[in-house]
């Protein structure tokens, strides 16, 4: 387990910045997808939610930005990964 931060950037607005804070990369993803699933409950009247990943990649592309930073022990750092290393998770 590498501890992940996920940067999230949903307007170019500075109000729109938001992070997330994991204790993994699946956390991460699950956090992604746990988003994206708020979101469209926030926009629909119906109580499930359902997608498949191309809306939720379509999602992600209309994201102002996308990325994280992923704990390398053997660095003592963390390393930046962009939106298309998200999506291929």
């Amino acid at each position: 387990m590498s501890h992940t931060i996920l940067l999230v950037l949903s307007t170019k607005r500075p109000e729109g910045r938001t992070y997330a804070d994991c204790v993994s990369v699946n956390e991460r993803m699950e956090g992604t997808c746990n988003m994206y699933e708020h979101l469209k409950r926030m926009n629909s009247n119906s109580p499930s939610v359902t997608y498949d990943t191309s809306q939720l990649f379509d999602s992600t592309d209309d994201l102002a930005d996308l990325s994280c930073l992923v704990y390398r022990a053997d660095a003592q750092t963390h390393q930046p990964y962009n939106r298309d290393w998200i999506k291929e998770i």
